[in-house]
């Protein structure tokens, strides 16, 4: 492979534009770029919990889905691309079962936090909802893959389960919300 980017900078964004995939430049606030731009920091966020003292697989898990989160972001930029398919999907919820069924039934709400990849997990899952969110309205707007969709759905799901395993093969506890709390108080 070449080089693909002999130039960091382009200066080419100074007056507030930026280019998408095909050619198209569009202002900064584009809606199409604060999309492919929270899935790059969902992608950054996925990174953060994969640099964290993990099991192998699940560092492999990460490192799978940071490629499928480049290729949405592909999607993103080049309008009409599509990239992901149902069968990644799929295997977000087959992961989402196998971590599940490790893990014990939900009673409460429980608090983002426990250890550190535990807690970025939690972080992570709050960028994809974000993300999610500003695909969608963008759907609203412009085509965007109905796969695209699903997939940063079934990944919030994926690093919420994911933030619980992890909490718990490290050994650190989860926070149970308490509703009764502010009856105290």
């Amino acid at each position: 492979m070449g080089h693909r980017l002999s130039r960091i900078y382009t200066r080419t964004g100074d007056q507030g534009s930026s280019d998408l995939g095909d050619g198209t430049r569009v202002p900064k606030d584009h809606p199409r770029l604060h999309a492919y731009g929270d899935v790059d920091e969902l992608n950054s966020q996925v990174g953060l919990i994969a640099a964290q003292d993990i099991p192998e697989e699940l560092g492999e898990l990460l490192t799978d889905i940071q490629h499928d989160l480049f290729d949405l972001g592909a999607e993103l930029v080049v309008p009409g691309h599509e990239a992901l398919r149902e069968a990644q999907v799929e295997a977000l919820e087959e992961r989402i079962d196998a971590f599940n069924a490790e893990l014990g039934p939900l009673q409460e709400f429980i608090l983002p936090g426990g250890g550190p990849a535990g807690a970025q997990a939690h972080a992570a899952r709050a960028v994809c909802r974000r993300a999610e969110r500003t695909v969608y309205a963008l759907s609203r707007e412009e085509t965007v893959s109905a796969v695209t969709l699903r997939y940063l759905n079934r990944l919030s799901d994926l690093l919420f389960v994911l933030a619980r395993l992890l909490n718990r093969r490290g050994g650190a506890p989860e926070t149970l919300w308490d509703r009764a709390r502010q009856e105290r108080d």
